[in-house]
């Protein structure tokens, strides 16, 4: 009696419908094997054909905001205005070599080598020029530099000292003025290689893509006051 009471104990732990040929299917079909879990879950240690070319075809790169490399992996050339400026005030032709505009360096360079010779060959003849017009102006006879412009075997007696005072007087102030003029090149050739220098860094930073153009074509105007046709030139600027 107490085994029969124990053993219906039991058979009410289960479900009625457990041992029901239904069920025990649903078993069954539940623990075949298919490959894969019963869940959507897929796992890389199961073999998946996955195509080549479908996988590499689709490339996502992304960077930070502040990254200063481009995708090739290469710094971009992105030159700073100011520094261009303070390299070529300090030295003329480094900004320009800063901007990697190398082939103005000879123009600097050959600009500055031409006006430092022309200045100094201007001033050297203005000073000769300067100490003949002090000694055929002055009471000495020893002091006669002005003979160095005659050939050796000229008389000093047969020059015309009046002649020559207005010579002397003319041709030095016309050396000064071009000693003087280059010397305001110099100063030019400068501040304008400064200029290039600043332009140049800063149109790196211009926006040069195919839609900016300037269109010029010719047309035919209609003038106001006398109802005439004339000829003109119309140009549109796109941006």
């Amino acid at each position: 009696m107490r085994l029969f009471i124990f053993s219906i104990s039991l058979l009410l732990l289960f479900p009625f419908d457990y041992f029901s040929p239904k069920a025990l299917a649903q078993d069954v079909s539940d623990y075949e094997y298919t490959g894969l879990p019963n869940d959507s879950t897929e796992y890389l240690d199961i073999d998946v054909d996955i195509p080549v070319a479908e996988a590499d075809s689709v490339k996502t790169v992304v960077t930070a905001d502040d990254y200063p490399y481009g995708l090739e992996g290469k710094k971009p050339f992105n030159p700073s205005p100011e520094r261009a400026i303070w390299l070529s005030a300090l030295c003329p032709g480094l900004g320009q070599i800063y901007n990697r505009r190398y082939w103005k360096l000879p123009i600097v360079v050959g600009g500055f080598m031409g006006l430092a010779y022309a200045t100094s060959w201007n001033n050297g003849q203005y000073q000769d020029y300067v100490q003949a017009y002090r000694d055929i102006t002055d009471s000495d006879p020893a002091t006669n530099s002005y003979m160095n412009f005659f050939p050796p075997t000229t008389n000093e007696a047969d020059l015309d000292k009046s002649w020559l005072t207005t010579t002397f007087q003319s041709k030095k102030d016309y050396f000064r003025r071009n000693r003087d003029l280059c010397i305001i090149c110099v100063v030019a050739l400068y501040l304008v290689c400064i200029l290039d220098a600043y332009v140049d860094a800063s149109l790196a930073h211009f926006d040069v893509s195919p839609s900016l153009s300037l269109d010029l074509a010719p047309t035919m105007m209609i003038e106001r006051t006398s109802s005439r046709p004339s000829l003109g030139l119309t140009w549109a600027l796109n941006f």
